[in-house]
C-alpha cells in the first residue's frame, strides 16, 4: 500500500463520476489509478491538470491553447476571475509539484500526496462546473477519503489565506517615534489575528525581515505565506499619515493599497485607521468574519491620546527583555494607570512585565507574584476580552496553581479571541499531553510551529512539545535548528541530550551534557569523559559525568527535575523517584510532565511513589503500551 492510498482512494470515486463524459481525462486518471509509482503517478497528475486547463481555456477564455505554459493559462483564468482563487491555489501548486523542468528527475513519495490532494480538489469543482453529479460516498473507506479531502479543503482554504505583516518603515524625520509606528503596525496584526480564517504569522517571526531587502516571494516562501503586507508611517506632532499595501507574494502582484492621513486629537482615530485597513485586507482575501470577531476587531480602548502613547512606548520596552527594558516599561505602565485607571491593558501589562522580571531573577517570587496576581485580576476584571490577560492566567493554572480544568478553559478562551496566538497553542499543547490528549496535543503545535516558524522560543517549546510526544526525531531536528539560531543555549541543549538519548546518539548526549550541567566543567575534565566514552561506552562515561554532579549538588542548588532526568539516563531509578518527590515539593513547574506520552518516565510507571504523586497532582496515569 502507498502512502497516498487514502488520496487515491477519494481519485476513484471522483472518476466513478466521470461515466465516460470525458474519455481523455478518464484514461489518465484511470493510469493515475494503477501505479504505485511515484513519478508515473506525478507524471499522470500533471496530464490529468493539463486537460482541465486546456479546455478551461477554450471555454472561458474562447481561444485554443496550444503551446502555451499552463502557469500562464492559470494565471490569465485567475485575472480574469474565470475560476475561484482557492482553486487557482490548487493548480499552482500542482503545476510547481508536477514540473519536471530541463531534464527528468526522481519525485520524492512525500510530493505525492499534496499533487494528489491538489486534483482531487480540482476536479471536485471542475465536475461540478461541468454539471456533473458527484458519486456519493458508500462504504467506510469511502467516508474516512471523503473526510480528509475536506480537511484538505480547509487546509488549502487557510493556506491560502496565510499573511504576514512586515514591519513598518519610519518615514518620520523623528526615529524616536518608531515605537509608535511599530504599534500601529502591531495592532493591525492583534485585529487580523483575531480572524479564525485567517493564519497570521506572529511578529517575531516577520520582525527578522526588519531593514533587509530581498524579494517578496522569497521571504512569504521561507514563512509559508501566500500574502505580504507592507506599510511605513510617520507622525509629526498630532499628524500621522499611514500607508499600507497587500500583495500576492507568489507573482509579487498589489491587491489593495491605501494612503491614510489623519489630523489626531483622540484615541479612536489612530483605531479607525488600524480598524480599516485590517477590514479591507479580509475582505480583499475573502475571509469570513464572524460578529464576535468584527466586535473584537472594532472595539475602541478607553484611553486618551497620552495614556496610549505611554502603553505604546511601554510595550516597546518589555519586547527588549532587558532589565533596565523591563524597569522602563513599569514606569509607563504605572503612569498611564495614575491617568487612566480604567484601561484594563495597562493592568495586563504589568502583570506580564512582573512576570518578566520574576522569570529572570531580577525579583523574588514573594515580592512579584502578589504583583502579577494583582495586576492579571484587574485587567480580567475590566475586560474580559483581553487575550494576553487569559493567557497568562492559563499559564499560571497549569504552571503554578496544578489546575488543569481551569488552565484548559483559560486557553481555550485565549485561543477563541485569537487563534493565531502561537503561544497560547503550544502552552496548551503541552496541557494536552500531560493529560494524555497526544493528538490533539500534536495538531496545536504543528499549527503552533507555522503562525510563528522564524521565532527562536517557538521552535524551542515545539521541540520540547515533540520530545514530550515521543518524536524525538523531530525534537530533536527542531532542538538543533534553535540552537543554529542561538548557539550555547542551554534549553536547547537540554533537549538535545534527552532526544538524542532516546533516540541512542550517544555522541550527540555527551557533547550536549558540557553545557546542561549547572556548573561548568573544565576542558580537561571534559576531555577525560570523552575519552571515557570513546574507551569504554556510554554507561561509563555517564556514570562519570554523575559523579561530578552529585559533589556539586551536596552544596549547591540543583533543578530537582534535572537531576531526576540525568539518574533516568544513569539507569537509576529510585533515585531518580527521590528528585522527582523533591521537585513536587517544590512545586517546581517540570514535575508536571513525568506522564507525558514520551514516556520518559516509563521505568517509574509501575512505582508505588510515582503513582501516589500522580494522584496527588491529579494527573492521569500513563496509559500502558
Amino acid at each position: 500500500m502507498t502512502i497516498w492510498s487514502a488520496e487515491i482512494k477519494e481519485l476513484e470515486r471522483l472518476n466513478g463520476s466521470l461515466t465516460g463524459n470525458f474519455p481523455e481525462l478518464e484514461k489518465e486518471i484511470g493510469q493515475l489509478l494503477k501505479t504505485g509509482d511515484e513519478n508515473v503517478a506525478m507524471l499522470y497528475s500533471r496530464r490529468c491538470l493539463e486537460i482541465i486547463v486546456t479546455d478551461l481555456c477554450e471555454t472561458e477564455l474562447n481561444r485554443a491553447r496550444k503551446t502555451e505554459p499552463l502557469k500562464g493559462i492559470i494565471d490569465k483564468l485567475h485575472k480574469e476571475e474565470k475560476v475561484p482563487s482557492y482553486i487557482i491555489t490548487s493548480m499552482h501548486s500542482l503545476n510547481s509539484l508536477s514540473t519536471y523542468g530541463a531534464h527528468p528527475k526522481d519525485f520524492d513519495p512525500e510530493q505525492v500526496k499534496p499533487a494528489l490532494n491538489n486534483l482531487s480538489i480540482i476536479m471536485k469543482w471542475y465536475l461540478r462546473y461541468r454539471g456533473i453529479e458527484i458519486t456519493v460516498a458508500s462504504s467506510s473507506m469511502d467516508e474516512e477519503a471523503e473526510t480528509v479531502e475536506k480537511r484538505h479543503l480547509t487546509d488549502q482554504a487557510r493556506l491560502e489565506k496565510s499573511i504576514a505583516i512586515l514591519p513598518f518603515i519610519n518615514d518620520s524625520p523623528d526615529q524616536e517615534n518608531t515605537y509608535f509606528i511599530n504599534g500601529v503596525m502591531e495592532e493591525i496584526l492583534n485585529n487580523l489575528q483575531k480572524i479564525k480564517d485567517l493564519r497570521v504569522i506572529s511578529r517575531t517571526s516577520s520582525e527578522q525581515y526588519r531593514g533587509q531587502k530581498r524579494p517578496i516571494s522569497e521571504i512569504a516562501q521561507e514563512l509559508g505565506v501566500n500574502y505580504i503586507v507592507e506599510g511605513s508611517g510617520q507622525k509629526y506632532g498630532n499628524t500621522f499619515r499611514l500607508r499600507a499595501q497587500l500583495i500576492m507574494a507568489e507573482h509579487e502582484s498589489h491587491l489593495w493599497g491605501e494612503s491614510f492621513q489623519q489630523k489626531i486629537t483622540d484615541v479612536e482615530d489612530i483605531f479607525n485607521i488600524q480598524i480599516k485597513i485590517a477590514e479591507s485586507i479580509a475582505a480583499e482575501l475573502k475571509a469570513a468574519i464572524t460578529p464576535e470577531e468584527k466586535r473584537l476587531i472594532e472595539k475602541i480602548p478607553s484611553a486618551d491620546l497620552e495614556v496610549y502613547d505611554e502603553y505604546l512606548k511601554a510595550r516597546s520596552y518589555w519586547k527588549e527583555f532587558t532589565r533596565e527594558s523591563l524597569y522602563k516599561a513599569l514606569e509607563f505602565l504605572n503612569s498611564g494607570v495614575e491617568k487612566n485607571p480604567g484601561w484594563a491593558p495597562l493592568y495586563a501589562g504589568l502583570a506580564e512585565v512582573w512576570m518578566w522580571i520574576q522569570q529572570d531573577g531580577y525579583e523574588l517570587p514573594t515580592v512579584a507574584g502578589p504583583k502579577i496576581f494583582e495586576n492579571l485580576n484587574k485587567a480580567m476584571e475590566l475586560d474580559p476580552d483581553l487575550a494576553e490577560a487569559h493567557h497568562l492566567s492559563a499559564m499560571i493554572a497549569q504552571l503554578v496553581e496544578w489546575d488543569w480544568e481551569k488552565s484548559e478553559k483559560e486557553f481555550l478562551k485565549t485561543l477563541a479571541i485569537n487563534p493565531n496566538n502561537s503561544l497560547s497553542r503550544l502552552f496548551y499543547a503541552q496541557l494536552l499531553l500531560i493529560q494524555q490528549r497526544n493528538d490533539e496535543a500534536l495538531a496545536h503545535a504543528k499549527l503552533a510551529l507555522s503562525l510563528d516558524p522564524l521565532n527562536f522560543e517557538t521552535k524551542l517549546l515545539y521541540s520540547g512539545t515533540m520530545v514530550q510526544a515521543g518524536d524525538f526525531k523531530t525534537g530533536l531536528s527542531a532542538a538543533e535548528e534553535a540552537l543554529a539560531a542561538y548557539p550555547e543555549n542551554k534549553a536547547a541543549y537540554n533537549m538535545i541530550e534527552i532526544a538524542a538519548y532516546q533516540l541512542k546518539e550517544y555522541d550527540k548526549v555527551i557533547n550536549a551534557v558540557k553545557y546542561t550541567l549547572p556548573f561548568s566543567i573544565e576542558e580537561a575534565a571534559f576531555e577525560v569523559i570523552k575519552r571515557i566514552y570513546s574507551e569504554s561506552g556510554f554507561v561509563p562515561a555517564y556514570e562519570k559525568i554523575m559523579k561530578q554532579l552529585e559533589e556539586f549538588a551536596q552544596n549547591n542548588p540543583v533543578s530537582p527535575m534535572d537531576m531526576a532526568i540525568r539518574y533516568i539516563i544513569a539507569n537509576q531509578p529510585d533515585r531518580a523517584m527521590d528528585w522527582i518527590e523533591k521537585g513536587f515539593e517544590l512545586h517546581d513547574p517540570v514535575v508536571t510532565y513525568i506522564t507525558a506520552t514520551g514516556r520518559f518516565f516509563e521505568q517509574l510507571f509501575g512505582n508505588s511513589r510515582f503513582i501516589a504523586l500522580c494522584e496527588k497532582m491529579n494527573l492521569p496515569l500513563p496509559k500502558s503500551d
